[in-house]
């Protein structure tokens, strides 16, 4: 079952329509953005992977580092060294030590008709300090009153953790640090309270026990934590059996708290499908999708820097219709529509 509509005019960005930060640096995917409106326009907040310009028989990645005039130092390791490990597109080890082969930052892109973006030529955030020397990546934008925040993952070599930060303008931006620690990332903020409190999804992932499972926590003041609740695990011999990862702010409808988010089967392949979460206490799991209600079919999104994805953390609301703005094959930037009462209907029955 697949019930989403893509624009026709897909992929909406690819790389090659992105400026490198820096020269000598190339472009290599473009990944899950969130999305907002401001000033009447429609707005991605992207996340540029970005590497050196390959030299033959090297292989060169990039960390965040604030002692550089670039904010960037460049690493390179030859391809025939034995203690480099490099069988993963996404990461490396060389000597016991990991990095990945990329580094991210967000930058934006704003379009007047939700489909024709011009993208900024220079970041809007990059990694700043040890706990993002490794980038930064896959941001979710709730709008709060007039406050928008972003919760986004900041990757270093202490690990994946949850960062958070506020702006109102897009011009200035209060970081608040650290939401939640390693291992964690696909942090989604509800962008109401509920009863009280506010409320956000979030993913940590057990070692040996537990595993990369949807969960639930609420707070008073959007930066101290806690109530964690188990929500979705993974499902063994389901399409969502490997990992689960909530999208962008769940959606109030009458029937409850629609959440999307994206399962991994075995293989690796990225499907999206939802949760009904009940009103008043989100805690409850009302229904879950059986099937996915997207799947990667298209060419762009089975091919790519890592095929067989579709993923999404960015969505806006018009009545009936989700404009759903999806990363594909983690490589390129593109948009589909669906329609909630479909998709609230394909959950009917669903435990």
């Amino acid at each position: 079952m697949d019930i989403a509509k893509r624009f026709p005019q897909n992929p909406l960005i690819s790389p090659d329509d992105v400026v490198p930060s820096l020269p000598g640096l190339e472009v290599a995917c473009l990944l899950n953005p969130g999305v907002f409106r401001y000033e009447g326009k429609v707005c991605l907040l992207m996340r540029v992977a970005e590497r050196q310009v390959q030299r033959e028989g090297f292989l060169g990645t990039l960390v965040a580092d604030d002692t550089q005039a670039t904010g960037v130092a460049a690493l390179e390791f030859r391809l025939d060294d034995p203690e480099l490990v490099h069988a993963d597109p996404r990461m490396v080890s060389y000597k016991g030590q990991g990095y990945l082969t990329t580094l991210s930052h967000l930058r934006l892109a704003t379009s007047g008709d939700g489909v024709h973006f011009t993208v900024d030529e220079a970041p809007t955030l990059t990694g700043s300090g040890p706990l993002e020397r490794f980038g930064l990546e896959d941001s979710r934008v709730a709008q709060i009153g007039g406050e928008y925040h972003l919760t986004y993952t900041a990757v270093s070599e202490f690990g994946v953790a949850v960062a958070h930060t506020s702006t109102r303008d897009w011009k200035r931006f209060e970081r608040h640090g650290l939401m939640l620690p390693p291992h964690n990332k696909d942090c989604a903020l509800f962008e109401e309270k509920v009863g009280g409190h506010y409320y956000c999804l979030h993913r940590p992932e057990g070692v040996f026990l537990g595993g990369p499972f949807i969960w639930l926590a609420r707070s008073t003041d959007l930066n101290h934590w806690g109530g964690h609740t188990c929500l979705a695990r993974t499902r063994p011999g389901m399409w969502d059996e490997a990992r689960v990862g909530a999208g962008a702010a769940p959606i109030r409808t009458e029937a409850g708290w629609l959440a999307i988010y994206h399962g991994a089967d075995r293989d690796s392949r990225y499907c999206l499908g939802a949760l009904l979460l009940d009103l008043e206490d989100p805690t409850r799991v009302l229904a879950r999708s059986v099937e996915p209600f997207m799947e990667p079919t298209q060419e762009y999104e089975r091919k790519g820097f890592f095929g067989h994805v579709v993923f999404t953390n960015g969505h806006l609301v018009d009545g009936d219709q989700v404009t759903l703005y999806y990363g594909a094959s983690d490589t390129v930037i593109c948009g589909a529509t669906l329609s909630i009462r479909e998709v609230l209907e394909s959950l009917r029955g669903a435990a």
